[in-house]
This record gives C-alpha cells, sequence and structure tokens, in this order.
C-alpha cells in the first residue's frame, strides 16, 4: 500500500510513538495526518510536525478517544477537509499498574486489583483502539457500496490499513493485569478484522513494542528502567520511538505482512 498522498489518523499522537508515528508518516509524504490526543499537546506537535516537513500537513485535533461522538466528528472533519481516512494508528494508551493481589501485612488482609481501574484501561487500550478502527473500516465500506463495489479485489489495490500497537506485556508482566490484558486483546481484535475488513480490503496487524523511550516508560522511574528493563534487553537501551514508527510504516506499506510483529529490542524477562 502506497503512504504517499493518502489521509492518516493516529491516536495517543500527543507523545510518544504515536507523535513519531505522525512525523514518519508525514516524512513519507502523506497528503494529511489527523492527530489525536486528550492533550493540548497535541496542537503543539502538529505545528512542529509541520515546521519539520515544511507544508501543512499535522493536523491537531483534542478529545476523549472513549467518547463515540468525538471519534465521528473527527472522521467527518478528515473526510470533508482532505477525503477519506485509509491509514488508522489508533496508538492512545494508558496504565494503571498495580499487582493484582496485594496484601496488607499490618492487617493481614488481601486487596484485589480496583474493577475501577480495569475497566478505564480497558476502555482506553482495547475498545477505543478496535472502535477507531472499525471507523475507518465502516466508511471504506460505505463508499464502496456508494460506487456499487461489493467483494474487493486484489486488482484494485489495498484500499486501507490498521495497525494497533499491542506491546511485550501481552506476554504477561508483573503488575500490569489491566494492561497485559488489553494489549492481548488486540492481537485477537486484529486477527479478527483482517479476516472481516479485507472483504472491503483493509488490512489489520498489531505491532508489539519493546520498552520504549516514551513519557508512559519514563514514568517507570530510572531505578526500575536500569534494574528491571535494560538488563534483560540485548540492545542495552530503551528503544526510540522513531525505531517504532519505521516499523509501523513497514507494517502498512507491505501488504505481505499480516498478523503481529514483535519490535522487543530483545527483551526477554528474567524468571
Amino acid at each position: 500500500m502506497e503512504i504517499k498522498d493518502k489521509v492518516a489518523l493516529i491516536t495517543g499522537a500527543g507523545s510518544g510513538i504515536g507523535n513519531a508515528v505522525a512525523i514518519e508518516l508525514a516524512n513519507r509524504g502523506v497528503k494529511a495526518v489527523i492527530m489525536v490526543d486528550m492533550s493540548e499537546q497535541v496542537h503543539v506537535n502538529a505545528d512542529q510536525v509541520n515546521g519539520q516537513i515544511g507544508r501543512e500537513v499535522a493536523y491537531g485535533y483534542q478529545g476523549d478517544v472513549t467518547d463515540n461522538d468525538f471519534r465521528r466528528s473527527v472522521f467527518d472533519q478528515a473526510e470533508s477537509c482532505f477525503g477519506p481516512v485509509s491509514i488508522c494508528i489508533p496508538a492512545a494508551g494508558i496504565t494503571r499498574d498495580a499487582l493484582s493481589v496485594r496484601m496488607d501485612k499490618e492487617t493481614g488482609q488481601a486487596h484485589i486489583y480496583e474493577p475501577e481501574k480495569f475497566q478505564l484501561v480497558v476502555n482506553v487500550n482495547l475498545i477505543a483502539p478496535i472502535y477507531w478502527a472499525l471507523e475507518m473500516v465502516a466508511r471504506i465500506a460505505e463508499q464502496r457500496f456508494s460506487k456499487g463495489l461489493k467483494k474487493w479485489n486484489a486488482s484494485e489495490g489495498v484500499q486501507g490499513a490498521v495497525i494497533f500497537i499491542g506491546s511485550v506485556s501481552s506476554q504477561g508482566n508483573k503488575g500490569q493485569l489491566s494492561y497485559a490484558a488489553t494489549k492481548s486483546g488486540l492481537e485477537g481484535a486484529a486477527a479478527t478484522m483482517m479476516k472481516e475488513a479485507i472483504f472491503y480490503g483493509v488490512r489489520c496487524g498489531v505491532i508489539h513494542p519493546g520498552f520504549t523511550d516514551t513519557p508512559m516508560v519514563r514514568a517507570l522511574g530510572e531505578e526500575y528502567i536500569n534494574k528491571y528493563v535494560l538488563p534483560d534487553t540485548q540492545l542495552g537501551r530503551l528503544i526510540r520511538p522513531e525505531e517504532i514508527a519505521d516499523a509501523i510504516c513497514f507494517m502498512v506499506s507491505n501488504s505481505a505482512i499480516s498478523g503481529s510483529l514483535w519490535a522487543d529490542a530483545g527483551w526477554h524477562p528474567s524468571p
């Protein structure tokens, strides 16, 4: 699939991997990159992308990615201004890390992970990405129907691509019950959507980054990173966001790539 002159949409573009993907797609010649985030930083990032590229290509949209009306309005505005979205990278994500069961040594009482936190992480990390992807697929399906097109044929060329952001934590990681569950869930979503969305010519995949130099990982603290992350990483450093962005663009542009791609820098946690 050609990236040049396409319209791309990225959630979580206020920092980290989402912002890096926006820059990479802009460098590769997209017509427009729609940058979505809860933080107002997304507008700053969009301006920085435009300054770096030297043309008006990035557009910031601030809002709650779990809000259905906001999602639809972003797609409506993008289509009205630039044409149909055909690349979707729903990268917004959060962590609410804590042990699943934690003993209070003073009271002898066991505290289980709060269901409210679990639901929040599920809403942001699993449900929202799926529905941003489905929004794009549905609109491509409608466009095809309006043209009298039915089942997609390879001779038409790929019509769209969705890349979900998984994590090495999808294999299980202490203290990340909710986060790991959502990232593992994206694998099932991508596999199912690939079987369904290809009817309309849309490919779906998931990339599983290792520990990447993002605000989310830096929030773990230097002591944790130096003790539990770097010693088990073959590269001996955090992954750079632009390295993950390059891998995502590879998944978008190379139609032979399906399923999952692991970009873990050789991270294998000690038993």
